[in-house]
């Protein structure tokens, strides 16, 4: 924790909390809004489904391969240039998605997003621990998610109606204009919160030194993989959101909106009560308990879809549970994986997001493509990705049963 912490930020901790959330929403934004326009899009760049799908795969796979640097670049050169900077490489991209000719165009700046868009994020969690004692900032992490999970509604309901009344090509100028206003308002509100002493060396052998330094500590590796493998139960559903929303459920693009609200729900629910915890019980038990939830949701959400059609009515219901469960661990999960190497929080957070968005990239490229024309191939991926992280953590409590043990009261 920067020791400078109460001199940088005087407004309210929520307005903090505002801030990083908006830079986190840039992810979610760059997905949700143009997928009610899959369809136009390919109609007028003459794509398949298949090269459509790229360009979400392109972007996952971008934003996991940069990922690995926007963190430890921070460690070095501060987190305030690296946001700014990558805040003007994402509005360039997004320019260049409104102005492609031909699908490959598309797929490449849609890349170029995906390798910018992750600084935001990254360093907005790495921001957090700089600012805050451990359950101040799990109540700052849970209020940054509940903020998040409004992008993602938001999001979709924006693309549908840009796309119905303008065309495709506006949902990529709202996003370069989204990049314009986050530069502005970061260059003027956000500070460097990366205190002079807790600065790395910027060199290669350092790099490679703090890489493997957390790439060889199987207890980083596997909090990674609680945290942001089960994400992908519901992030499936995301990805698929063309197939299943439209063809399995019969819904018009103008009503994609009720599965990103629903879901979206459950992860602003499941953040509050996550903060409601900070403090009050271990964060061991609360884990505990997402796990759980995740575990009985998704089997009810399987059994459901291998003996009933799929409905809108009953159908999106599980996913948001779900996603409850997956929304009140993760943000405790996360200051663990931080809290390993205090003086390279930058760099876990990096590869934390690199571990997430590679298995977001390989659910959109490989899983989500096999298993989008059956819903119960997609309920039992849901349930088998859940059970990656599940597994994962069941290790960690059994290994080293002193993570997460103990509770940090809000003024230690």
């Amino acid at each position: 924790m920067n020791p400078d912490a109460q001199k940088l930020w005087s407004a309210p901790r929520w307005a903090l909390a505002v801030l990083l959330a908006v830079l986190g929403m840039l992810g979610p934004f760059s997905i949700d809004t143009y997928l009610p326009a899959f369809a136009g899009i390919a109609s007028s760049l003459g794509a398949t489904p298949v090269q459509m799908q790229q360009t979400l795969s392109a972007y996952l796979f971008g934003f996991a391969f940069m990922s690995l640097f926007h963190g430890a670049i921070s460690d070095s050169l501060g987190r305030r240039p690296v946001v700014l900077w990558g805040l003007a490489a994402f509005t360039l991209a997004s320019a260049g998605c409104a102005l492609s000719q031909n699908i490959a165009q598309l797929v490449f700046f849609r890349a170029m997003q995906g390798l910018s868009t992750g600084a935001g994020i990254v360093v907005a969690r790495a921001v957090v621990r700089d600012m805050f004692a451990p359950a101040q900032a799990q109540k700052v992490m849970s209020q940054i998610t509940i903020y998040f999970g409004v992008a993602p509604a938001v999001a979709p309901i924006i693309g549908g109606w840009l796309f119905v009344h303008l065309d495709w090509h506006s949902i990529f100028w709202f996003l370069t204009a989204i990049g314009i206003a986050l530069w502005v308002a970061n260059y003027k509100l956000l500070p460097e919160t990366l205190h002079i002493t807790h600065r790395q060396p910027f060199n290669a052998s350092n790099l490679m030194q703090g890489y493997w330094q957390l790439g060889l500590d199987p207890r980083f590796l596997l909090l990674a993989l609680a945290s942001g493998v089960p994400f992908n139960g519901m992030f499936l559903y995301v990805l698929s959101a063309p197939v299943f929303l439209a063809e399995h459920l019969g819904l018009a693009p103008t009503q994609f909106f009720w599965f990103f609200l629903l879901s979206i729900s459950g992860i602003m629910a499941g953040a509050w009560v996550s903060g409601r915890f900070a403090g009050k019980i271990a964060p061991k038990r609360q884990i505990k308990y997402g796990f759980a939830i995740m575990l009985l949701i998704a089997l009810i959400n399987l059994a459901a879809n291998i003996l009933f059609r799929a409905d809108a009515s009953w159908a999106l219901i599980p996913i948001s549970i779900f996603s409850f469960g997956w929304a009140m661990m993760v943000p405790v999960v996360t200051l663990l994986v931080l809290d390993l190497h205090p003086m390279r929080r930058g760099m876990a957070s990096s590869l934390q997001s690199f571990i997430g968005s590679t298995a977001n990239g390989l659910v959109a490229g490989l899983i989500a493509p096999l298993v989008m024309h059956s819903t119960v191939a997609m309920a039992a991926a849901s349930l088998a990705m859940m059970c990656v992280g599940l597994v994962a953590w069941i290790y960690v409590r059994r290994r080293w049963p002193e993570i997460g043990q103990v509770v940090v009261h809000p003024l230690h």
